[in-house]
């Protein structure tokens, strides 16, 4: 089973028990995220967005880390314009505990199921 989250933007394709860096989140203990997308041991896909809604993927937060670090360098040419900075993106890691899938709707009795009761009752 696996499912597909939406974090900081970007989206991640995940399996139970997969460690994942996202975008920097303010959070510690555990993380619940709606999934977009999940596909069953069976192979079948719920991508509706009524059935995601009671679908959860929990995951447990690890720690947080920084990403390498970017080099920023700005120059205009003859004009002695320059500028340099730096970044390092922040990242939590997370890993997925549990996937739960969508509930399964309840079957209703089909009408030629209730007729079929009511006959042979009589």
């Amino acid at each position: 089973m696996y499912a597909i989250i939406r974090s900081g933007g970007k989206q991640q394709k995940v399996s139970e028990g997969d460690v994942i860096d996202v975008e920097l989140l303010r959070a510690e203990g555990e993380v619940e995220f709606t999934p977009l997308l999940v596909v069953d041991d069976k192979g079948k896909v719920f991508s509706g967005r009524e059935k995601l809604k009671t679908a959860k993927v929990t995951a447990k937060v690890i720690g947080t880390s920084a990403g390498e670090k970017i080099d920023i360098f700005k120059y205009k040419n003859k004009t002695g314009y320059r500028r340099r900075a730096g970044h390092r993106q922040k990242y939590t890691t997370l890993e997925v505990t549990k996937i739960k899938p969508p509930a399964a709707k309840k079957a209703a009795p089909k009408a030629d199921d209730a007729d079929e009761a009511t006959e042979k009752e009589s």
